[in-house]
């Protein structure tokens, strides 16, 4: 049995984990989490539950959990028991995290039948970064009352498209029509139903590609639209930019605090953000979508200033491309209303897999592909649909590559901090190669931008207002 030597400081498994496991008659050896564990061996625990009562669900992190397929199994409608409930069972037992150990909880428990095809397993311990490895003997032990069966998804099979954008139309359109075909959605065109651009909006990109747009220019504009006039008073009025005196007007909050770039980049991300209303439904533990937005926007902001002067892209887009990198999700809920919710019951299921997996395996197409086409299609800049559709690709080193680049490593480096969701994924030396930024200096980046966390998050708040 492969054994990682733990150092003295390295917690162990909980006492209720380590006694349980006596009990039963299970050996194991704790070990140290790390990347490269085989995703056939991870044990991924869920806890699910219904109108009937709870059900722990286990199955590799080499597979994607289907819930349809476990309906129809069972007979019954499962979906992630909430945060708050499950929160309560861990904190009751001191746990970090779920291990998936069928006699942790009174619920029944069912299994991915291929756990049993490898010969060592690993799961959480309770422990956070510390896993259990057990032998498949022993495995078979712990699963002694739980019952097999097979409902889970290959990843491997599962092929989100990341670097074919000539095919997005194709696949766009394909996975409209076979929603209209199985008539999930009554009455669905074959044509997606886009809102039109709003007139502020169209103002706003009208004069980001005006050379000679002055300061005059954009404060005509926002302040011909009320709600945006308003935004931008209290965004420059906000603790986060800490400008000296009263902020009076539009044209103080541009010319004392913001600049002209600011003010053009964020008017155009409220313009767009109010296009699309945000999904009433949305996965439990993810960060609110605004949130994000702004945390990633002002590391980009920091990441651009960053980079080597020569080879800096244009900060506005750059912090645009941050703003709007998740715009996909907004759209996918506006297209897709009725398979959103089903979008959303995955992603709480499948933490260890990144959204493109499971929008691949229920749509055929990703938010990265549908956010890209729509920018297009409104005639947004090139690099912010590059910067959309190439955003979890950290290889990517085609034209204008600076824009996903900055977003793939903003994303990433917020995810190492616990906000997003998904899997924490590595940053390749390549990545920051390319945009010309030490490891160090972006991880210096985060922990300035998150020092001021509550001040962004009363920005993001503003988003929020009725519209």
């Amino acid at each position: 049995m492969t054994e990682v030597a733990l150092d003295t400081a390295t917690p162990h498994a909980p006492p209720v984990i380590r006694q349980l496991l006596d009990k039963l008659g299970v050996a194991y050896s704790e070990v140290v989490e790390h990347p490269h564990l085989p995703p056939a061996s991870r044990v991924q625990a869920v806890l699910l539950d219904d109108e009937v009562g709870a059900l722990m669900v286990l199955f590799p992190q080499s597979q994607l959990l289907d819930l349809n397929r476990l309906a129809e199994l069972t007979g019954r409608k499962l979906t992630a028991v909430s945060v708050p409930r499950l929160k309560h069972m861990l904190d009751k037992h001191q746990l970090k995290a779920l291990p998936g150990i069928p006699a942790l909880t009174s619920s029944p428990c069912q299994y991915e039948k291929s756990l049993l095809d490898v010969d060592t397993v690993f799961i959480e311990s309770g422990e956070a970064g510390l896993l259990l490895e057990i032998e498949r003997a022993h495995f078979k032990r712990m699963l002694a009352k739980a019952s097999e069966s097979s409902f889970g998804q290959q990843v491997e099979a599962i092929t989100p498209n990341l670097n074919r954008p000539d095919d997005d139309t194709r696949e766009i359109t394909n996975a409209v029509q076979a929603f209209t075909a199985r008539r999930i959605q009554k009455r669905l065109e074959e044509t997606i139903e886009i809102p039109p651009l709003a007139d502020t909006a169209q103002k706003i990109i009208k004069l980001r590609v005006d050379p000679n747009a002055s300061i005059d220019d954009i404060t005509g504009v926002v302040e011909t639209d009320p709600a945006l006039a308003a935004q931008v008073v209290s965004w420059a009025a906000s603790p986060y930019y800490a400008s000296p005196g009263k902020i009076r007007s539009v044209e103080d909050a541009i010319v004392r605090v913001l600049g002209f770039d600011l003010v053009i980049n964020l008017a155009l991300g409220l313009a767009l953000g109010k296009t699309l209303s945000l999904p009433k439904d949305q996965p439990q533990q993810a960060t609110p979508y605004w949130q994000q937005s702004i945390y990633t926007a002002a590391i980009i902001e920091g990441l651009t200033r960053a980079m080597p002067r020569a080879e800096r892209p244009e900060a506005g887009l750059t912090y645009l491309a941050g703003l709007l990198h998740n715009f996909g999700y907004l759209l996918l809920a506006h297209v897709f209303p009725p398979h959103f919710s089903l979008i959303c019951r995955h992603l709480e299921v499948n933490p260890h897999l990144n959204h493109t997996y499971v929008e691949q395996h229920l749509l055929g197409i990703s938010r990265e592909q549908i956010g890209a086409w729509l920018m297009k299609l409104w005639d947004m800049p090139e690099e912010l649909s590059t910067a959309l559709r190439f955003q979890h690709d950290p290889a990517y080193d085609g034209e204008l590559s600076a824009f996903p680049n900055l977003v793939c490593l903003a994303t990433r480096l917020l995810r190492s901090r616990g906000i997003g969701s998904g899997p924490s994924e590595e940053i390749p030396d390549e990545l920051l190669e390319r945009l010309g930024v030490t490891r160090d200096k972006a991880e210096d980046v985060v922990s300035k931008v998150l020092e001021a966390e509550s001040l962004l998050r009363e920005l993001a708040s503003q988003f929020h207002a009725p519209h």
